[in-house]
């Protein structure tokens, strides 16, 4: 046989040559680029919730004598601090009146963000981009700008001191971003739905019913999740607009009435932080496939 008509012998690949992920297939560097970037990332997001959850069970005489007990760990735990915090103060009322303006004021940003999204992205009408970018320049304004003219209007109303004072308040940073975030999302959706739609008859009404909303509920899911995570956050106006102690929000309410001059109620505040957190962490761990989902784009056409 000539050697022209001799094959070549096949080199067995190595990993790796089929690219992508195949560097990661050796121990060291998957230890130094998949496992100590996890556990760092696990440390910064956990740790404070487990330094929030053994100080809320600490005796007070362990809270400060560092020589004689650990930090990091817990003696003859206690439930005095939680006992203290849900029976002998207002925080159950706290909370509840966090959910209800949490949950009021992003229905109304949603609903105001959906109308405001569809009619700058799917109208095309003159300026739409504009809109939107004035739009994206309101959600970067500072809360402790507006909040003395919305103190003005909240005065003016007489809904001062009440829930609606943070409802009608929440959504001037809730609906620019729910808006941004609803303009991406409802860009991704192919226009042909649409146009289908319209030569069937139906109405634009319809058309945002009955097409674009369906197909948007991950992006709606996200916007939600949002809106409702910096609602129950929000401080700067709850403090401002709410005075009695039945009326306060979970944030203001904890840091004021747990906070004495200079004793710090170090139990019952990190109690109350750590039951306050809990409503939010049940949201994103219950929504997090369609939280996902948004972020990675709509309809392909």
């Amino acid at each position: 046989m000539s050697a022209s008509t001799q094959t070549a012998p096949v080199r067995e690949p190595l990993v790796g040559d089929e690219g992508g992920m195949g560097y990661l297939e050796r121990l060291p560097r998957r230890l130094v680029t998949v496992y100590l970037p996890l556990l760092v990332f696990l440390f910064v997001l956990l740790f404070p919730f487990y330094w929030m959850a053994i100080t809320s069970i600490k005796p007070n005489a362990q809270l400060t004598d560092y020589h004689n007990y650990s930090p990091f760990w817990v003696v003859d735990p206690t439930l005095d601090h939680i006992r203290y915090l849900l029976f002998e103060t207002s925080y159950p009322g706290w909370l509840v009146n966090t959910m209800v303006v949490a949950v009021a004021a992003t229905f109304v940003s949603l609903v105001t963000s959906v109308f405001a999204a569809y009619a700058i992205e799917r109208l095309r009408f003159t300026g739409s981009r504009f809109v939107g970018l004035a739009i994206f320049l309101a959600y970067l304004v500072p809360p402790s700008i507006l909040f003395i003219p919305l103190a003005l209007m909240v005065f003016n109303f007489g809904i001062y001191d009440s829930k609606l004072a943070l409802i009608f308040t929440y959504p001037t940073f809730l609906v620019p971003f729910c808006t941004w975030l609803l303009m991406g999302y409802f860009r991704s959706i192919p226009y042909e739905l649409e146009e289908c739609a319209l030569i069937d008859g139906a109405s634009r009404w319809q058309i945002l019913v009955k097409v674009l909303l369906p197909l948007s509920v991950p992006g709606l899911i996200s916007a939600g999740i949002f809106a409702f995570t910096l609602s129950w956050n929000e401080f700067i106006y709850a403090l401002t607009f709410i005075a009695s102690s039945e009326n306060k929000t979970v944030p203001v309410g904890v840091l004021t009435e747990l906070v004495r001059s200079d004793v710090y109620e170090w139990g019952s505040l990190m109690a109350g932080a750590l039951i306050g957190s809990l409503p939010v962490v049940i949201l994103y761990s219950f929504f997090v496939e369609h939280y996902v989902s948004s972020m990675t784009g709509a309809v392909k056409e």
